[in-house]
């Protein structure tokens, strides 16, 4: 995007800028969409779960119109601050929850070259910033004054702050496996078919996604294990004295944290914006091949509309699979019961660490005996004399570069 403000006759840090500022809203549009879009699908899950029909008044049959209403409700009700707040610190707490959401949109890239900023380490950046959430949490329940908001504040720290320890090693592990931490090149190390995703590499990444969505389930606050917040019929945690738009303002930081480590978990081990079948690269080559015919003289805008192409079908690919992920954690929600305090705290110190550093382990283990995959390293213990010549040859290629 910014090369091509750059052709324009502007000064370069002014084609920046609003290279900027396309980008930020462009994020800003997927964060709130994809809040008001799961608000309604977990609306119409529940319903099904529960033998219900769900949202039909407004929007027709299927009641899409439901999110908007619900913030317009909201939106007119009264915003009250308990007198003994903190007032300014009540005030920001839901905007910092937010900015950390929105913050960790930046380097999750939705295709391939697709991201507002693509850097070496887009992986530990998402990770980072997504658990700043945190802060907004903290100040919520102390700002508000009230010991139950304190105490649903506290817990929901240590909950939150605890899980994200086995998060990160399950990202470490596909990291290691692609030798990098750009979440870009990781989505790339999985094109083609689907035995090429990270999910099918080895029976420990197989286990290690699992894991992942039980700690992501976790980090987002959602039940089973969202009891440090819960609903009305506990003391809804840090949530307790927010009422109006700045209530709201948290559900929109908490919807768009789950599309976040969705789309993570999607890159990291479903294979990103590649589908199972390489369909969009086979359409984005035939597009190629008969323009390159049609217009042999504009290979550079040929390039451009082939690529753009493939990268239309690795978002709804992208897309997709993250809302098959989100699906999950709503059907979980309306499946399982809530689990007390002290189990959530178990399943995270007693079963997802020891279990996310044995996967790290054995995956360790895997790629020494494997460094490329199972076929091919069975294919030459069969050949011995073939390992020997390419050992040969690869020991010619290092002396001819040494001279040179």
């Amino acid at each position: 995007m910014t090369e091509l403000i750059q052709l324009l006759p502007i000064p370069t840090w002014l084609a920046f800028s609003i290279a900027a500022v396309i980008q930020c809203t462009l994020l800003l549009v997927v964060a709130l969409c994809s809040a008001a879009v799961f608000i309604w699908f977990e609306r119409k899950v529940a319903a099904r779960i529960q033998d219900r029909l769900g949202p039909t008044r407004v929007g027709g049959r299927f009641g899409w119109l439901q999110p908007p209403a619900d913030g317009i409700k909201l939106l007119c009700k009264e915003d009250l601050i308990p007198a003994d707040a903190d007032r300014p610190l009540f005030k920001i707490a839901p905007y910092v929850s937010f900015c950390a959401t929105f913050c960790a949109f930046m380097a999750l890239p939705f295709a391939n070259g697709w991201v507002a900023w693509q850097f070496d380490t887009a992986a530990f950046f998402v990770l980072a910033i997504a658990g700043l959430e945190v802060f907004g949490v903290v100040l919520g329940g102390y700002a508000s004054g009230s010991k139950w908001s304190l105490y649903g504040a506290m817990r929901e720290a240590a909950q939150m702050v605890s899980y994200e320890i086995p998060l990160a090693l399950c990202v470490v592990i596909p990291v290691l496996i692609c030798g990098t931490m750009d979440l870009v090149e990781i989505g790339n190390h999985q094109a083609g078919w689907i035995w090429n995703w990270h999910i099918f590499h080895d029976p420990f990444t197989f286990a290690t996604f699992w894991i992942y969505m039980t700690c992501a389930t976790a980090s987002t606050n959602r039940a089973p294990f969202d009891l440090p917040e819960a609903e009305s019929e506990l003391v809804a945690g840090f949530l307790t004295e927010y009422s109006g738009f700045r209530w709201v303002v948290f559900f929109m930081a908490e919807y768009p944290a789950m599309f976040m480590v969705g789309g993570l978990g999607t890159i990291l081990f479903l294979g990103g914006w590649n589908g199972p079948v390489p369909i969009g690269t086979w359409i984005a080559s035939l597009v190629h091949t008969v323009l390159n015919g049609a217009m042999p003289t504009h290979a550079h805008a040929v390039d451009q509309i082939s690529l753009w192409i493939g990268n239309l079908f690795g978002l709804c690919n992208f897309i997709a699979k993250t809302m098959l992920f989100v699906v999950c954690m709503i059907w979980a929600r309306w499946s399982l019961p809530r689990l007390r305090i002290d189990q959530v705290v178990t399943t995270c110190l007693k079963y997802c660490v020891p279990l996310a550093s044995f996967m790290l382990a054995g995956v360790i283990v895997w790629c020494y005996f494997f460094p490329s995959g199972v076929v091919s390293r069975v294919r030459h213990l069969r050949h011995p004399t073939t390992v020997q010549q390419e050992l040969g040859a690869d020991k010619q290629n290092q002396e001819g570069q040494r001279w040179i």
